[in-house]
């Protein structure tokens, strides 16, 4: 009987705690690891796929920056496009990983599996998780029952969706998780095991992006100062994360009605963790009011991720119309 042919999978190190070794003279973890010496401590690879491995970069988390995502984006897509390539793992720091994978999401567009991957402890560590997580990533990339589930964050054995994944402590090894609908997933220690697939989403290619799109948080008696800083500095965007429903404090309806009458795309998202941005209310300050002259709701997506939508939107050149479909008709 011939030897079934395995897959083939492109795997893309970024860096990240994953690659990390502590350091004597910096006096903590750093990125020290290339992707050669991260998947010789990984076995059993060669019995689940052919690996090509590409050394994207070798950065911790906070030092990804969009322009780089776009960059990584591109680099994924290409390979993507080759027909004997069947799926892509990227390795990344935890701290930027969420914004990494919902970018990945948004731009690329292909039924084959990206999974994005990473580790809490680093290698000096004891009970480092990152050769555990990465071969459950290329376990899953690997799947053909992966395929169509869009950009995945693969850690601790679940399978969440991009653009649901968010880091929820800063330190333990289940920190991934999915905000409001679960994971999609698991890795079993025989198989994989797709609980339920995403919903649609949309699909944004632009070949630049636009990084000119501030976060403003407001809290209980925020003023609009910071608002009106940022469009004086040339922002292109506001990302407004306000409170309950996407609702601002009175103190800060000048600063945001001013925002939004200068004809730049301002977004309001919530400080709360699950739930969905609506126009529920109608008092002043209210999401109602304020998208009555002009701010577009956020939908589910925190703050961080509308910015990385926004930004994409921008760099496409979609107008005020189009960037509020994009985010008031789905994630």
């Amino acid at each position: 009987m011939p030897e079934l042919k395995k897959p083939r999978i492109a795997v893309v190190f970024t860096g990240g705690t994953i690659s990390m070794r502590f350091d004597p003279i910096a006096g903590g973890p750093v990125p020290m690891l290339s992707g050669a010496e991260i998947l010789e401590q990984v076995p059993g690879l060669n019995e689940i796929a052919d690996l090509i491995t590409i050394d994207f970069a070798r950065l911790p988390g906070p030092h990804i920056t969009p322009a780089l995502m776009l960059g990584l984006a591109q680099v994924v897509g290409s390979h993507l496009a080759d027909d004997g390539v069947d799926g892509a793992v990227i390795t990344h720091g935890t701290d930027t990983l969420e914004e990494t994978a919902y970018l990945l999401d948004l731009v690329l567009n292909s039924e084959k599996p990206v999974v994005l991957v990473g580790a809490m402890r680093n290698s000096s560590e004891l009970g480092w998780d990152g050769p555990a997580n990465l071969h459950s990533a290329i376990r899953v990339a690997a799947d053909p029952q992966a395929r169509g589930l869009g950009v995945l964050v693969v850690m601790n054995d679940q399978l969440l969706a991009a653009a649901e994944a968010i880091k929820t402590h800063t330190e333990r090894v289940d920190t991934f998780q999915s905000r409001d609908f679960g994971p999609l997933g698991m890795v079993d220690k025989d198989r994989l095991i797709v609980a339920h697939r995403r919903a649609a989403h949309n699909h944004i290619a632009p070949a630049r992006l636009v990084e000119q799109v501030e976060i403003i948080k407001l809290s209980a008696g925020s003023d609009g100062r910071l608002a009106a800083l940022a469009i004086e500095d040339g922002a292109r965007g506001l990302i407004i994360e306000g409170v309950g429903r996407g609702n601002v404090p009175v103190t800060a309806i000048g600063g945001v009605e001013k925002a939004i009458r200068t004809g730049i795309p301002v977004i309001l998202t919530s400080r709360c963790p699950r739930g969905r941005v609506l126009d529920t209310y109608a008092y002043e300050g209210a999401a109602k009011q304020l998208r009555r002259i002009g701010a577009i709701l956020g939908g589910m997506l925190p703050s961080h991720k509308a910015r990385i939508k926004l930004m994409l939107l921008l760099g496409a050149d979609a107008g005020l119309q189009d960037i509020r479909a994009a985010f008031e008709s789905g994630e």
